[in-house]
C-alpha cells in the first residue's frame, strides 16, 4: 500500500493543477444539485419490529384519513391573574382563534374546541386546543406554520398568555455562531503548530472542500432519501474534525521530509506514502464504526452513519489527492522561517528534546505510575455512567425563552405533567367476538392502574378498532410513565387472552421508551462487530495481538468515562449553566451507540498515527523503549493539534437549539479529550513500556497467513534506498534504469 500511494503522491504533486481542477468540479456540481434539489419533504421516524410501530402501521391501515404520525400542535392559553379561560370575553377570544385555525389552512386534519373537548384545567385558569394535521413536521408549509404562530396574536392582546406547542413548529436546528468559533480556534491552532499561514491554511482549505461536497451531496439526496434534518450537521461536525486532521498529518510529514533535505515532488510522495497509508487505515475504521449503525436496524441511525461515513471517505480521498496537490501551489512556502530554523536545530547534536520527547522519557521511567494515574482518574470520572437513564427529549428539554418550552409549562401547571406525553392505547377487535365490550373493559383496566385521566374508546368507521387517549400523572420522559406504559402492556396480554383483542400502546412518549429499548438491545451486538473488525484491522497495521488489543480496552475506558461526564451534566446537571443545559432529563437514547461509533474511530486514528510512528521505528531497529520516544518526538505534537482541533470543533456545536446536537457535541468533545490525552498519549506508551518487545509480538501462523499492507513505509523505504543506490552507481544496467522510473513515478 505504501508503494502505491507513494506513486499517487508524486503524481498528484505532478498534476496538481488536473487534480484541483477535479475536485472544484465536483464541489460545483455537488453544490448546484443542492441548490436545485427539491426541499426535503419528510423525515420519517420509523422502528421496525417495535409495538409502537406496529400500532401506528395498524391505524394507517385501519384509518387512513387519520394521520396517525401526521404533526400536532397544541395552543395554550393563560388567562390574566384574577381572571379565568371561561370568562365571557376570554372564551369569544378562544372560539374565534379555533375558527381562524380550521380555515387557516388545507393541511388541517382537525381543531378541537377546548370547551366540548373538556381541555379546561379546573381551576379555569388554563385551556389548549389540540390541532393535528395530515402530513408530518416536515412536510408542513411555511403558510401554514405562519397560521399557526399567528392564531394567538390578537388574543394576547386581550391580556392572555398564548404560547404553542408541539412538533408543529419543529424547524431546522441552528447551531449558531460557536461552530465558526470552533474552526477559528482550529485555525490558531495549526498556526501555532506550522508556523506559516499557508501550512495552517491548507488543512483548514481543503477540510471545507471535502465537507462542502460531502454537505451538498447530502442536502441534494435529501428528498430522494428521506434523509432528517440533523443528518448534514453530524456529517457536517464529523467530516469537518478528520478532513482537518487527515490533512494535517500529511502536511506534518510533507514538512518533516522537507527537513531531511528531499526535493518537494519526493517529500510529497513519502508523505502520502507513510502518513498516507495512516489515514487510508484511521478513515477505514472510522468508516466501520459508522456503517455498523446499520445493525441498529433504526433506519434514520443508519442513514445518519451512512452520510457521515460518506463524507469521512470524501476527507480521506482529498488528504490523499488534493492535499499533495496543494502543497505543490504552495512551494517552499509552506515552511515558515521558524519552522525552518527548528529543523536546523533538530539536527544539531545540541539541540534540546522537544516536549514530545521529554514526556515519553518521564512515562518510560514510570510506567506503572502514569499508568495507575489515568485508569483511575477516567474510573473515577466514569462512576456517574453506572445511574445513566436513557430517554427521548421533549419540549421539556427546550431553552425557557422558546414557546414550546412556555407552552409545556403551562400544560403542566394547568393540567399536571402527564399532559405533555398522552399516550395512545389501541384496541384491535377484530378478532374479538364483542369489540366494543374489549375497549370498554381497556379503558377500565387502564384507570385502575391510576393514571390521570382516561378518555373512552374512539372507534374507526369499520368498529374494529378503537384508540384510547391515556394521560399519565408524570412528565414523558420520568421513569414512573415508562412503568405506567409497561403495566398497560402486561394488562393487554391478559385481555387478548381473554377476549381476543389486541393491545397496543404507543404515541411519542411510547415510541421513545421503544426506542431506548432497541438502542439498548443493539449496543451490545454493535460493540462487538464494531471492535472485532477493527481489531482485525489494527492487527494488520500492527502485525501484533497486544497493540490491537490495549488499543480497544484504552477506548471502552475513555468512552465509558465520557459517558460518565455525560450523565453528570446532562442528567445530574454539574455544570450545567455553563454548557446551556436548561433542564435535565434522561440522555437522549441514541447518543451513547453513536458516540461509540463516532468516537471509536477517532480513538484509532490517534492509535494508528502515533503508534505506527513507533512501529516504524521499531522494524527499522530502535529498541522498543527507543521506539516509543522515537513516536512521541515525531507524533506527539502533531496529535496535540489534531485532538485540540477536533475538541474545538466538536465544541462549537455545544452552542446547538437542538439537545441532540448539544448533547453529542460535548460528548464527542469531551471524549477525544479523555480518549487522546488519557489514553494515547499516557496510558498507551506506559503499557507498551511495560509489555516491551512482548507488544509487537505476532505468531508465525498468523504473520503468514495476514497479507502485509506495508503501513509503516518499511518495503517502500527498501525500494527507495535500492533504487538510490543502484541509480548512483553508475553501473548502466537496465535494472539500475527500472529502478530509477521508481524514483520518478
Amino acid at each position: 500500500m505504501a508503494t502505491f500511494l507513494y506513486k499517487l503522491g508524486r503524481l498528484t504533486f505532478r498534476r496538481r493543477g488536473f487534480v484541483a481542477l477535479i475536485w472544484v468540479a465536483l464541489l460545483a456540481v455537488a453544490g448546484i444539485g443542492a441548490a436545485t434539489a427539491s426541499t426535503a419533504t419528510s423525515s420519517s421516524f420509523s422502528i421496525p419490529g417495535t409495538e409502537a410501530q406496529r400500532a401506528f402501521d395498524l391505524l394507517e391501515e385501519r384509518n387512513p384519513g387519520g394521520s396517525a404520525d401526521g404533526a400536532t400542535a397544541r395552543v395554550v392559553f393563560q388567562a390574566p391573574e384574577g381572571e379565568k379561560v371561561t370568562d365571557a370575553e376570554n372564551k369569544r377570544e378562544i372560539t374565534g382563534i379555533v375558527k381562524e385555525l380550521q380555515s387557516g389552512s388545507d393541511q388541517i386534519a382537525g381543531v378541537a374546541d377546548p370547551f366540548q373537548q373538556k381541555a379546561v384545567s379546573q381551576n379555569g385558569s388554563t385551556a389548549y386546543i389540540s390541532v393535528s394535521y395530515k402530513v408530518n413536521s416536515m412536510e408542513l408549509t411555511d403558510a401554514t406554520r405562519d397560521a399557526l404562530e399567528d392564531a394567538g396574536k390578537d388574543a394576547q392582546k386581550s391580556g392572555m398568555k398564548v404560547e404553542i406547542g408541539g412538533d408543529a413548529l419543529q424547524v431546522m436546528p441552528h447551531t449558531g455562531t460557536a461552530e465558526i468559533i470552533g474552526v477559528v480556534i482550529a485555525a490558531i491552532v495549526l498556526v501555532i503548530t506550522f508556523g506559516s499561514l499557508i501550512a495552517a491554511g491548507l488543512p483548514l482549505v481543503t477540510a471545507l472542500v471535502g465537507v462542502g461536497i460531502g454537505v451538498s451531496t447530502i442536502t441534494a439526496l435529501a428528498s430522494v432519501m428521506d434523509l432528517g434534518s440533523t443528518t448534514s450537521i453530524l456529517a457536517m461536525m464529523i467530516g469537518l474534525a478528520v478532513g482537518i486532521d487527515y490533512a494535517l498529518f500529511i502536511v506534518s510529514r510533507y514538512r518533516a521530509e522537507l527537513a531531511e533535505g528531499r526535493e518537494r515532488e519526493e517529500a510529497a510522495g513519502r508523505a502520502v506514502g507513510t502518513a498516507g497509508s495512516a489515514v487510508v487505515f484511521a478513515g477505514l475504521t472510522v468508516v466501520i464504526a459508522l456503517a455498523g449503525l446499520a445493525v441498529v436496524n433504526i433506519p434514520m441511525l443508519t442513514k445518519m452513519g451512512l452520510a457521515a461515513a460518506g463524507t469521512v471517505a470524501i476527507a480521506v480521498l482529498i488528504a490523499l489527492t488534493l492535499v499533495p496537490a496543494a502543497l505543490g501551489f504552495a512551494g517552499k512556502r509552506i515552511m515558515g522561517r521558524k519552522a525552518r530554523k527548528a529543523a536546523e536545530m533538530e539536527k544539531s547534536p545540541e539541540a534540546k528534546p522537544n516536549m514530545g520527547t521529554r514526556w515519553a522519557r518521564f512515562v518510560l521511567r514510570k510506567p506503572v505510575w502514569v499508568m495507575l494515574v489515568g485508569v483511575l482518574g477516567l474510573g473515577i470520572v466514569a462512576v456517574p455512567a453506572a445511574s445513566l437513564e436513557m430517554g427521548l427529549p421533549d419540549d421539556g428539554a427546550q431553552p425557557k425563552s422558546t414557546t414550546q418550552r412556555q407552552a409545556y409549562d403551562m400544560l403542566s401547571d394547568g393540567f399536571g405533567p402527564g399532559f405533555n406525553g398522552p399516550l395512545m392505547v389501541v384496541t384491535d377487535t377484530k378478532n374479538s367476538s364483542d369489540g366494543k365490550a374489549a375497549a370498554n373493559r381497556v379503558a377500565e383496566e387502564i384507570e385502575a392502574l391510576g393514571v390521570s385521566a382516561v378518555l373512552p374508546p374512539a372507534f374507526n368507521k369499520a368498529g374494529d378498532t378503537a384508540t384510547i387517549t391515556v394521560i399519565p400523572k408524570d412528565r414523558p420522559s420520568s421513569h414512573a410513565t415508562e412503568e405506567v406504559v409497561h403495566d398497560i402492556r402486561d394488562v393487554g396480554k391478559d385481555i387478548k387472552a381473554d377476549t381476543g383483542a389486541e393491545v397496543l400502546v404507543t404515541g411519542a412518549t411510547a415510541m421513545n421508551i421503544d426506542f431506548s429499548q432497541k438502542m439498548n438491545d443493539a449496543l451490545l451486538p454493535y460493540l462487538a462487530l464494531v471492535v472485532g473488525l477493527a481489531f482485525l484491522l489494527l492487527m494488520l497495521v500492527f502485525r501484533s495481538i497486544l497493540v490491537p488489543l490495549k488499543a480497544a480496552l484504552g477506548f471502552l475506558l475513555s468512552v465509558v468515562a465520557a459517558l460518565g461526564a455525560v450523565v453528570a451534566v446532562f442528567q445530574w446537571g454539574w455544570l450545567g449553566s455553563l454548557f446551556g443545559v436548561e433542564q435535565t432529563g434522561p440522555i437522549m437514547s441514541m447518543m451513547p451507540i453513536f458516540m461509540v461509533g463516532v468516537v471509536f474511530g477517532l480513538a484509532m486514528d490517534y492509535e494508528v498515527f502515533l503508534v505506527t510512528r513507533m512501529r516504524e521505528a521499531y522494524v527499522h531497529g530502535e529498541s522498543p523503549g527507543q521506539a516509543i520516544v522515537t513516536g512521541f518526538k515525531h507524533g506527539a505534537r502533531v496529535v496535540t493539534a489534531a485532538a485540540v482541533i477536533m475538541m474545538a470543533v466538536f465544541s462549537g456545536f455545544i452552542g446547538s437549539s437542538e439537545q441532540m446536537i448539544k448533547m453529542i457535541g460535548f460528548s464527542l468533545a469531551i471524549a477525544v479529550l479523555f480518549d487522546a490525552f488519557v489514553v494515547r498519549m499516557a496510558i498507551v506508551p506506559a503499557v507498551l513500556a511495560l509489555l516491551g518487545k512482548k507488544a509487537w509480538w505476532l505468531p508465525r501462523w498468523l504473520d503468514r497467513a495476514l497479507p502485509n499492507v506495508d503501513v509503516e513505509g518499511e518495503k517502500l523505504q527498501k525500494q527507495l534506498t535500492d533504487a538510490s543506490g543502484s541509480a548512483g552507481s553508475g553501473d548502466g544496467g537496465g535494472g539500475g534504469e527500472g529502478e530509477r522510473e521508481l524514483v520518478r513515478v
